[in-house]
């Protein structure tokens, strides 16, 4: 592995230079300039491997370096080092992460060898994660066709109980089948969908999927509710409480066992029609889910003037919680204000045991996330929920 320090301190290089090396790295390069690293960089980014950067460093500081990592197409792993504040560090790996860098991690000075070699070992566990430059691209008559065809399937994410890790429920995610490329995920195509006014009719199929699933569910002695996210496009349509109710009544699911994901930032486009369309469904006693909280601009307001039953908190609060201060107020001021409105709260991005323990101490109701199960087609849900029995012992 090929590793390059940049650090203004050269006391600090020669100390990681010493640490990697006792761990068995010895193609080690320090630089004392942020700018004489983007100088080694430019004769080929691929010939490192490993970026350990501090953040305050003169003349270039480590968010312009990061920026410069950007622009040479860097692909190799990256470490922030630094003695600052930890909000600072934090918000300096959520930049480079934004801008698609491989960050391992990020460590506060003095750094000790236990921490490194923690990081090293994620670094060889964990491949470079892939560019997808040849990935095809698909246009709206493309897609149109497919959601003519029936290509469109829904996958399903279970929901769980965090009291007694009973299944409760499960969140359908849209899935194009397609005849030539296979299974292709939803960042491909729903962009395409809004843009070319193909969300309404994609909607429309993932609605009919998950009501004839949650059929079968309820006939095979599974009482589930089932959530399904809900577009723009559809909170402009003042029929479209209707059109849910009478796809439930042919598909014979009570209302009560459907809830809507509604993404916050959805609501701020036509406000009085999302008012009228939402309220109408809440009569109906169809759920209401406000989805991604925390990520919007006006969730305050949201949630005092819609009638909104449950509360999803985003994954960028949730995963690693248990270990950010930051985070954890934030997450303890989410549940405790959904609390006194009376609302379910769901919490998405469980990702291990750590954040399962932590949201479940901290009062949260639901479970979501890769700890539990990945999103799976209908007919493995049975054989999941089997081995999932074996675990609940464990977890309530």
């Amino acid at each position: 592995m090929r590793v390059l320090i940049v650090d203004d301190d050269t006391f600090i290089c020669r100390l990681l230079e010493r640490q990697l090396k006792s761990l068995g790295l010895t193609n080690v390069i320090a630089c004392d300039r942020a700018r004489i690293a983007v100088e080694h960089l430019e004769q080929g980014p691929a010939e490192v491997d490993l970026i350990l950067c501090d953040l305050q460093m003169p003349e270039m500081d480590g968010i312009e370096f990061i920026r410069h990592l950007v622009h040479l197409g860097y692909r190799g792993a990256l470490v922030l080092v630094s003695g600052e504040d930890e909000r600072i560090l934090q918000s300096a790996e959520r930049l480079a992460q934004a801008h698609r860098l491989w960050v391992l991690g990020t460590l506060f000075k003095p750094v000790s060898n236990e921490q490194l070699q923690k990081l090293l070992d994620q670094s060889v566990a964990n491949a470079i994660p892939p560019m997808d430059t040849d990935a095809h691209s698909y246009d709206a008559d493309e897609l149109a066709s497919g959601i003519a065809a029936g290509q469109l399937v829904n996958h399903y994410q279970p929901k769980v109980d965090l009291h007694t890790a009973r299944i409760i429920g499960v969140e359908s995610l849209v899935r194009w089948q397609h005849p030539q490329d296979g299974l292709v995920y939803p960042d491909r195509f729903i962009d395409l969908a809004e843009d070319s006014g193909l969300i309404e009719p994609l909607m429309r199929s993932v609605l009919r999927n998950a009501l004839r699933d949650t059929r079968h569910w309820h006939d095979a002695g599974l009482s589930l509710q089932v959530a399904v996210n809900v577009s723009m496009d559809n909170l402009q349509v003042l029929s479209f409480p209707d059109f849910v109710e009478q796809e439930a009544r042919i598909a014979g699911v009570p209302l009560f066992s459907l809830i809507l994901e509604v993404t916050e930032s959805h609501l701020m486009k036509n406000r009085q029609a999302a008012l009228d369309i939402l309220t109408r469904l809440r009569l109906k006693r169809i759920g209401l889910s406000i989805d991604d909280f925390g990520t919007g601009h006006s969730s305050l307001t949201q949630l005092r003037d819609i009638p909104f039953n449950e509360l999803k908190i985003d994954r960028s609060f949730v995963h690693g919680a248990w270990q950010d201060s930051a985070l954890g107020s934030i997450l303890d001021a989410s549940l405790g204000m959904a609390r006194k409105l009376g609302m379910k709260t769901v919490a998405e991005g469980i990702e291990d045991r750590a954040d399962w323990d932590y949201l479940r101490a901290a009062g949260c109701d639901v479970a979501q996330g890769w700890f539990i199960a990945k999103a799976m087609p209908a007919r493995a849900l049975p054989a999941w929920l089997t081995g999932w029995e074996q675990r609940r012992s464990e977890l309530a």
